[in-house]
């Protein structure tokens, strides 16, 4: 795709491709590139059966030997329920159909559940690599509650042809104390089995929504939520895109202190433009050497195209590794699904979108 073509389909939103970051600068990050698995993660502690895992996964797929990641995750059917998933689209009710749009839509990975690709795992499992999500919030107890809990085991993943394993920490929350030793314990093992990992970083607690405005998306909170994944060794984090900042400044009051920041965090190394403030969630990947991929969020119909290509715009610009789009693809007949993660991927593709 032509950047022509992105500018018409971003529209009133074509000055993302004009943006210069002024806050933190390019140079200070490590970017994505097609030798970034030899340069960075092979100097690091992975053994060389997880070189291998993200290798494979950074080769697969029309984004192949880039540095760039189009995963499609589809675990809805756990987090949001089956029916509310994939009612608007039935055919989804059956993993090969969720296998066979990342294939068609040319995805790095698919991501999903023990039970979705397991089942299918003989027949895909050595055409395209696996993401196999451990933990799920499950969405049947009454009154409903959000709690990430364990599902499967490590060893079912790889003896299933997994690359990598995925988890979800709801930092913020009561139970995130115990979801971080979870995960991180699992981590270390599932690197123990040469598995790469994959880290939902996501922020819950009511009281991150302040005066109308939800802090869970504010480019402070969830850069420190990915500084807290990248700790216990996530080989990729992923993350919300932020869409406000000053989550610190709002919580913080004289009768409830709440964490520590620093003015120039918001003077200084992020302004109010969404490129910055997405880059200031990579500034917290250690700079770039661990990857951030952004999520495309809900379906919202006619519209997704546009904001879809408009969050990979905002992601690449400002040094992340790529996006992971679900709903967007697989509410939508399968010709169109795949069009729509084609589109995210050209973006990345496209030598004239460069890093502001």
């Amino acid at each position: 795709m032509e950047i022509r073509k992105i500018r018409d389909i971003l529209g009133e939103q074509a000055a993302l491709l004009d943006h210069q970051c002024k806050t933190i600068p390019a140079s200070s990050l490590t970017l994505p590139s097609p030798t970034y698995v030899d340069e960075i993660y092979a100097l690091s502690d992975r053994t060389p059966r997880v070189l291998g895992s993200l290798q494979r996964m950074f080769s697969s797929g029309r984004l192949a030997n880039t540095g760039y990641l189009s995963i499609l995750p589809v675990d809805q059917g756990i987090e949001h329920s089956a029916g509310a998933s994939f009612a608007p689209n039935p055919q989804y009710f059956d993993p090969e159909n969720i296998v066979k749009l990342a294939i068609e839509g040319g995805c790095n990975a698919v991501a999903s559940t023990y039970g979705v690709l397991g089942i299918v795992a003989r027949r895909y499992a050595h055409k395209i690599p696996f993401l196999v999500k451990i933990n799920h919030n499950e969405f049947l107890t009454f009154p409903n509650k959000f709690d990430q809990i364990m599902f499967g085991t490590l060893k079912s993943a790889r003896d299933m042809g997994a690359a990598a394993v995925g988890a979800t920490i709801y930092f913020g929350s009561p139970e995130s104390g115990r979801q971080i030793v979870e995960v991180a314990q699992a981590f270390s093992m599932a690197h123990d089995l040469g598995l790469a990992t994959v880290l939902w970083c996501y922020l819950r607690n009511p009281a991150f929504k302040v005066g109308g405005v939800d802090y869970h998306v504010s480019a402070d909170l969830s850069g420190q939520a990915n500084h807290l994944g990248v700790t216990i060794e996530a080989d990729i984090i992923k993350q919300k895109l932020p869409e406000n900042n000053g989550g610190y400044n709002a919580l913080n009051t004289k009768d409830n202190p709440y964490g520590k920041t620093n003015k120039k965090i918001y003077s200084e190394l992020t302004s109010d433009h969404p490129i910055d403030l997405t880059r200031y969630q990579v500034a917290n990947c250690y700079m770039g050497r661990v990857s951030l991929i952004n999520s495309g969020g809900a379906s919202s119909g006619e519209g997704d195209l546009a904001e879809a290509v408009k969050t990979a715009v905002i992601n690449k610009r400002a040094g992340g590794a790529g996006l992971i789009s679900g709903r967007k693809a697989f509410q939508r007949p399968m010709k169109d699904g795949a069009s729509l993660l084609q589109a995210i991927q050209d973006v990345y593709l496209c030598k004239d979108v460069t890093v502001a």
